[in-house]
């Protein structure tokens, strides 16, 4: 059994896996949606664990972007959170599998990744 917070082991990630992880980080959420649907893509572990994580950050930072927006600290979270993406993006498309804190072991928790 897999410890929480433990990232899974090293498997055979391929360059179209890479560039759909990639994709889903940086056009999220829209990407990462796509993505879920088609089932050929679901299936490759890497690319559902990096859209399942994309889509679930890009929610959280449009909610709170739109809720704080009025006090213009939303626009500096909603900022952070599109670099952040765009960062791991980047790790993602070297093959990393990306931990994002607190997130990743929520999505865990729930059965999603």
């Amino acid at each position: 059994m897999q410890q929480p917070g433990m990232v899974p082991p090293q498997m055979d990630i391929t360059d179209d896996d890479k560039l759909w992880s990639l994709l889903s980080w940086i056009f999220a959420p829209l990407v990462p949606i796509i993505v879920l649907l088609l089932e050929d893509k679901k299936n490759r572990p890497f690319i559902k664990y990096n859209a399942m994580q994309a889509l679930i950050l890009s929610v959280i930072g449009y909610v709170l972007g739109g809720v704080l927006s009025f006090a213009l600290v939303g626009c500096f979270i909603a900022a952070a959170v599109l670099i952040y993406q765009i960062v791991l993006g980047i790790q993602s498309y070297n093959g990393k599998w990306v931990v994002v804190p607190a997130l990743t072991d929520f999505a865990k928790k729930q059965g999603w990744l």
